[in-house]
């Protein structure tokens, strides 16, 4: 098992632990409700969540809206005052937590103590994907001669073209074959707000296609997401980088 620094001033600005499952015949926004009974006191605020669709009818005049509609899929319930999230849907689940982030003990603990009190009402059939999801904002002071003084894992432009790089975004899609797992990483620059600092999203998800009818196996397997998602981000930093974060 990988062993890394933990940061008094981590990059975290949100961390996301997902859920995908099945849905029980039985089913509906009336159990989700009752999951937020229990936790109303920690969660007050509450917005429903809806998906819509619009209709289209092909004609020999060509394709037009032919109306539109509204699914409910479920409930985000909010507490401001500990800037965490919980998104409870008819198919899926996820606990997102703002920055302060303080250590993966805390976070997944919360996480699978709200899980736990939601797939005991919802009894969802199986689990069909788990999911992990940091995004890092890395400040970098200014001026930079080299993004790669930070960032190892950063766009590299040809040694014959100017050098100079107002801005990005990248894509990577990384494929871990021995746990059957994959990572996407976003990387972009942000919007400047502090003169001089140059703020560039370093956006770490990192899933598993899985077929879980038990569901304390899974917590292994998020384990195993945590040490790819520590990999990607750390073999990516450079010491320089690093002691921005302590």
């Amino acid at each position: 098992m990988s062993q890394y620094s933990v940061f008094s001033n981590a990059p975290i600005v949100e961390s996301v632990l997902d859920i995908q499952f099945e849905q029980s015949d039985g089913m509906c926004l009336e159990k989700i409700e009752t999951f937020h009974n229990s936790i109303k006191d920690r969660f007050p605020n509450v917005e429903k969540k809806a998906t819509s669709k619009a209709h289209i009818k092909i004609s020999e005049q060509g394709p037009a809206i032919d109306g539109s509609s509204i699914d409910w899929v479920g409930f985000r319930y909010d507490s401001p005052s500990d800037k965490k999230i919980i998104q409870a849907k008819l198919d899926g689940f996820s606990f997102n937590k703002l920055k302060p982030y303080e250590n993966w003990e805390v976070f997944s603990s919360e996480a699978r103590e709200l899980w736990e009190r939601y797939s005991e009402i919802i009894q969802p059939i199986r689990i069909k994907r788990i999911a992990l999801r940091y995004i890092n904002r890395i400040d970098i002071p200014l001026p930079v001669n080299d993004f790669k003084e930070y960032i190892l894992t950063i766009p590299e432009i040809a040694h014959s073209l100017p050098q100079g790089l107002s801005n990005f975004f990248m894509r990577l899609e990384i494929p871990k074959p021995d746990i059957n797992a994959m990572a996407i990483i976003n990387e972009v620059m942000d919007q400047m707000t502090v003169p001089q600092i140059l703020p560039i999203i370093f956006d770490i998800d990192v899933f598993k296609l899985v077929n879980y009818n038990e569901h304390n196996e899974m917590w292994k397997d998020f384990d195993q997401l945590r040490i790819f998602k520590n990999d990607i981000f750390f073999e990516s930093m450079t010491d320089k980088a690093k002691g921005l974060f302590k």
